[in-house]
């Protein structure tokens, strides 16, 4: 099974969809490490997959952001993804199931430091 993408809205899925759009918004690297991360959200079987990769730096955010996932795109920038799965996959100690979340919410592309 491969990780199951949802936009948050029709801009962003629009935006994340057309690389002439994605360069357009936001600069040739940040939309070459988006396209990236994209694809390899698209490749992976489940988010497990995708936090064992050392360059994704894949986490969880807290706070106001709690439930939700930073991806690293160029610094400062991040793509914010949230666990789409209905109920959200979690192990008995309450904490995300990372090897059971297998659709995403692309929520944004944002600094979350700033």
């Amino acid at each position: 099974m491969i990780v199951d993408i949802i936009f948050k809205t029709n801009q962003l899925r629009k935006e994340c969809n057309d690389a002439k759009l994605m360069r357009k918004k936001h600069g040739p690297e940040r939309a070459n490490r988006l396209k990236r991360r994209l694809d390899e959200l698209r490749a992976a079987n489940n988010l497990e997959e995708m936090r064992r990769l050392p360059q994704a730096r894949l986490h969880e955010l807290r706070g106001d952001r709690d439930g939700q996932l930073s991806l690293d795109l160029d610094h400062p920038y991040r793509l914010i993804i949230e666990p789409a799965n209905n109920p959200v996959p979690k192990k008995p100690d309450g904490g995300l199931d990372w090897a059971q979340v297998t659709a995403v919410l692309i929520v944004e592309v944002a600094d979350t430091h700033g």
